[in-house]
């Protein structure tokens, strides 16, 4: 059963199941206690963080020259599990996880 207003994660229904698809409507965003911080200056573009994150959290788009590029991070769905951190190739990694504030 679908609901007509967007609920938050604090509002979802306990021991229920969703119907699928449903994710882009919860916001999980306030369970993190870590953020991924994404520097543009040394993303090589690879897409791993993309392939790798578990939420779609990666933001990308097409470019000036049509190539598929890191934009940013949608921190409303990303839950801070590191994973885009850990699997970037940069030695110098262009996402770093920090401490959220509150």
């Amino acid at each position: 059963m679908k609901e007509d207003k967007k609920l938050t994660a604090a509002e979802l229904p306990a021991g229920g199941m969703l119907e699928g698809g449903t994710a882009e409507e919860f916001k999980t965003g306030p369970w993190r206690s870590q953020r991924p911080v994404w520097n543009k200056d040394k993303c090589i573009h690879c897409l791993t963080c993309w392939i790798y994150c578990p939420d779609a959290s990666i933001k990308i788009a097409p470019d000036d020259k049509k190539t598929t590029v890191v934009t940013g991070i949608d921190y409303d769905h990303c839950k801070g599990c590191g994973i885009c951190a850990r699997e970037c190739p940069v030695k110098i990694q262009a996402i770093t996880m920090e401490e959220e504030k509150k």
